[in-house]
């Protein structure tokens, strides 16, 4: 594999960890009144550090996908579990799931977690779905190929 490829997955991994994670911050501000919501600097530096080291493992995981030999429902349990157990581990280590308010936070952290995650996919899945048929046109166009 070539490095590029690496750079470019862990680049788009740590820009999708953070966005997610900006993106939860100034959803839980805009709901609880920003002016009732204060981040320590420990905090943000949490936030960042931690949704990147997420945002690699989803997209290092990714990897998988390039394995033609395996099936494609396994590439994605795959992903999602390598992907959502790093998301755990940075969550219960980091202090982001609620783990000392008993189940029931616990269990709405996770599920909302996964809605996350599965939203992402769909959406990573659906844009280079396109692309392929994009290029997959292009090639048949270039061929002199009509559908």
């Amino acid at each position: 594999m070539e490095s590029n490829v690496i750079i470019k997955r862990l680049a788009l991994g740590a820009f999708v960890g953070c966005f997610i994670v900006l993106f939860i911050m100034a959803v839980g501000s805009y709901i609880n009144g920003p002016e009732n919501v204060i981040f320590s600097g420990v905090e943000v530096i949490n936030a960042f550090l931690g949704s990147i080291v997420v945002g690699w493992a989803f997209s290092l995981a990714g990897l998988i996908y390039d394995k033609e030999d395996i099936a494609f429902p396994i590439q994605v349990v795959f992903q999602m579990v390598i992907g959502m157990g790093v998301l755990f581990a940075v969550a219960v280590f980091l202090g982001w799931m609620p783990v000392g308010l008993g189940i029931g936070p616990i269990i709405t952290w996770i599920v909302i977690a996964l809605v996350f995650g599965v939203i992402f996919w769909f959406g990573f899945y659906m844009y280079y779905r396109l692309l392929a048929r994009e290029l997959n046109k292009k090639l048949q166009s270039s061929n002199g190929i009509s559908n």
